[in-house]
Order: structure tokens, then sequence, then C-alpha cells
């Protein structure tokens, strides 16, 4: 496994440096993105994997470690689950089954051992998982703090194109952002962090340290984080999964639609281009398009400040008398039952 350090700068700091009088703004964090594959189809030897790669980066002194998008579960590049308008085949929904079997449930003991891992290696998690919620499946992110406690959960609200047959939309309840001795830490996955309104609600709950696991490897990805570093004022840290063909179930098994013909074991099938990127704009770590990496460096949270002195997107560049944003964060479920105390009251009432 490859460390890709913080690089030098050499043309200087683009800011010049300010005493801040030893307050927890000018604090640094040492933050490492994994970019590695899942074992797709085996969510133990996954969840083993995790473990090492965490140990890893404690070893290198990281305070935060950033999963990719779905590492606990897999993400079904390239699968169609035999989907067309009008008809879905009984191959595709045994995919499903297989897949739904690879999901964890939140809580649960797969989460248990996340918890007990992030207290193990003393350091802040944030896990890309597929979450299951009886039969249906979220792409979620796992939170867990260094004492080895579980914080929450942010499930996707968008899923992207034919991520939506096997994946259900989270609600404005699992939005959050949490305050923490390192920061405040929050994720949003993949595509939606091109949902302008989305983030919005992320810089308003004050987010410095933003988590964006993805399975976008092109290269126009960089450019979406580096606009929201800038616009949030904020770090983000973008943790991809590095793929070839042969960390996938081979064929006929596990068949990418369209492409299965043209691939050989060795073949990439997503490419990484993990990234660390500062409030400034600046790249501090990546992206890596080379292979599995622990990718880290060091995050000045003085540079948060430094940022918002130039632009504060929910602050002094905020016009609120013009354009404002209402979130719903409450939670939405379709059904809802009336309580048995209250249906007591109700009949004692009606005697």
């Amino acid at each position: 496994m490859a460390l890709v350090p913080t690089p030098v700068m050499n043309e200087g700091p683009l800011f010049a440096e300010v005493e801040m009088g030893g307050d927890s703004s000018s604090s640094t964090v040492r933050a490492t993105v994994v970019q590695a594959s899942t074992i797709f189809y085996d969510t133990p030897a996954t969840l083993d994997k995790a473990e090492r790669l965490l140990s890893e980066a404690a070893s290198y002194g990281a305070q935060l470690v950033v999963f990719p998008e779905a590492f606990i579960g897999g993400y079904p590049r390239g699968l169609t689950f035999g989907v067309s308008i009008g008809n879905r085949t009984d191959k595709g929904k045994e995919e499903f089954r297989k897949y739904h079997a690879s999901a964890i449930d939140v809580p649960g003991p797969e989460v248990d051992r996340l918890a007990a891992m992030a207290g193990k290696y003393k350091v802040y998690l944030v896990m890309g998982v597929i979450e299951r919620d009886g039969y249906t499946l979220y792409c979620t992110v796992l939170f867990f703090d260094s004492q080895g406690h579980y914080l929450g959960k942010h499930r996707k609200i968008m899923p992207t194109a034919l991520e939506r047959i096997i994946w259900g939309f989270g609600d404005g309840s699992t939005i959050p952002v949490y305050d923490t001795p390192i920061g405040k830490i929050g994720a949003a996955i993949c595509w939606e962090n091109r949902m302008p309104l989305l983030r919005t609600a992320m810089y308003a709950k004050g987010i410095e340290i933003y988590c964006a696991p993805t399975a976008d490897a092109r290269e126009v990805w960089q450019a979406t984080m580096t606009h929201i570093a800038l616009e949030g004022g904020c770090f983000v840290l973008s943790a991809n999964q590095f793929c070839r063909r042969k960390d996938y179930p081979p064929p006929p098994e596990y068949v990418f639609s369209g492409t299965e013909e043209d691939l050989t074991p060795d073949s990439v099938v997503c490419a990484g281009g993990s990234v660390i990127i500062s409030p400034s704009g600046v790249v501090l770590a990546g992206p890596n398009y080379d292979g599995e990496a622990l990718i880290s460096a060091d995050l000045d949270l003085g540079e948060i400040v430094r940022a918002k002195f130039d632009f504060d997107v929910i602050g002094h560049y905020a016009r609120p008398e013009i354009l404002s944003l209402i979130v719903k964060d409450h939670p939405v479920s379709p059904v809802s039952f009336t309580s048995t105390s209250s249906t007591s009251k109700a009949e004692s009432s009606s005697k």
C-alpha cells in the first residue's frame, strides 16, 4: 500500500502566517483518504481489509480516515440488474438478492465492529457502506469518533441514473455535521456534491472538513472538489475506489454490461482520483490514479478562517433578503401509526 504524503509547495504560502494565539482554529489535523477496492460479495473480508488499511493509516499518524463510497457492500459498477423499461429478469433479481445479502444493517454487528476499529486505532472514521433497511438499500456514510462511538449516518439523497433502481432516497434527517475536537465533519456522496442546495445546507451547519466519498474517477471530478473547497471555505477530502476487473467476480457470475468483452483481469474499471484540497483551493495531496493508496495531508484549520475572510457563503457573502433556503430536516416515513396510549385516551374521552 503506497502512502502519498503532503506535497511540498515550492511557491510559498498563499497567505502570510498569522499568530492565532493558540486557539483551536490554528490547530493541525492529519487526514487520510483511502483509495482501495471492495472485496465484492464478501463483506467479512472487506471489513478485514478495512481494518488493515485503518491500522496502516493510524501508523502514519492519521487522526481522520475517510473511505470511498460503498466500500462496505460494494459499488456494483457495470451491472444492470436485468432492468429494462417494463421488465426485470430473473437473473437480475438474483443479482439484487446477492447484493442485498452483502449490505449491512445500521445498527448491526458490522457497525459495532467498525466502531471498535475506530476506538482501537484512535481515529475518526468516515465509512461508505451499503445500508440494508428491510428490503430497501441505501448508499450511506457512517461516522465514528476516536473513542469507538458510532455518531450517525448520512444517506445519499439522490442516487444517480441506474443507481435509483437499487438504492432508496435519503431524507433531510440524515444530513449531519458533527462538531468534534478535530473540526466539524460531514459528508455528501458522489454526484449529490453537485447539488447546490445540499451544499448550502451543509455550509449553514458550519462544515469544516467536507468528506466526499465518490465513484467518479473522471478528471472533471477534480473541478467539482476544488469548487466546493473554495465555495465552502472548507477542506475537501474525496475518497474513491481503485478497482481492476479482477477485483469483481468473474463472468458469468458478474458481467460488466457493454464492456465485458473488452476487459482483461488487469483492466482498470475505476481509476481512483482521490484527493485532499484546502479551503483556498490548493491541492494538498493527490489526485492519485496509479493504484490503491493511502493519501494523507496535514490540515491547518487556521486556513478556514483565512479563506472565510475572502468569502463566507452563508455569512458576509449571503443575501438572505433576496435568496434563502428552507431545509425539511425531519424524518419522513410512508406509514405512521397512532400510538396505543393515544388510542386509549381517545376511547376514554368518548365514553
